[in-house]
């Protein structure tokens, strides 16, 4: 089966009733593509992909560890709305001659000017829509920290997790439970395009 979005939910079903599933990522099935998408061809690739000796499959997530990924999907994605709030903050402000430092720490200055009512450098309506921006922004950092929260306590708990925090010299050891681990940015190695075998 090509490994997409709910593949792994079906992957967990039909080997539970005494099937062996392989998933196999849709970059390695594309090349056995013969003509255009559609589901009979995505099929015929499928098979053909997957009687390659050299194939590389996905292996099937839990439930568990979908539940694992999504939260940490969810926090990446709270972390870039709540990046694009504090740009637009920032942005209106500054056309009203209103700066701050750079930094999520500086917003909180900003979020006070906005909600300092004795202040008129600040027209009205701006301050209307201005306090919206800053309560979007207080209510995700109080998202973002409950996840984080979460995801250290089951770093905790996990055994893996523990292990890895204590190999010596390691950068990862002692910065896996800091908070300020969550705000590193991480790389990612560029995806392998040729069909299996041809690398």
């Amino acid at each position: 089966m090509e490994a997409c979005g709910g593949s792994h939910y079906w992957a967990r079903e039909i080997a539970a009733l005494g099937h062996d599933v392989r998933l196999i990522p849709p970059v390695y099935v594309k090349p056995y593509v013969k003509r255009g998408k559609t589901d009979a061809a995505d099929a015929e690739a499928i098979s053909e992909a997957v009687t390659r000796k050299t194939m590389r499959f996905v292996p099937i997530k839990s439930a568990d560890q979908q539940a694992a990924v999504m939260v940490l999907k969810t926090r990446t994605l709270l972390v870039r709305q709540q990046t694009q709030a504090i740009n637009a903050l920032r942005g209106h402000l500054s056309e009203l001659g209103v700066i701050a430092g750079v930094g999520v720490t500086k917003v909180k200055a900003l979020i006070e000017i906005v909600r300092d009512e004795a202040d008129d450098c600040l027209p009205k309506a701006a301050r209307l829509a201005l306090t919206e921006i800053a309560d979007q922004i207080e209510a995700l950092t109080r998202q973002i920290d409950k996840l984080e929260r979460g995801i250290v306590a089951e770093a905790k708990r996990d055994e893996d997790m523990r292990l890895l925090t204590t190999i010596p010299a390691s950068e990862l050891s002692r910065r896996l439970l800091s908070k300020r681990w969550f705000r590193i940015p991480t790389g990612s190695n560029p995806a392998v395009t040729s069909p299996p075998g041809w690398d």
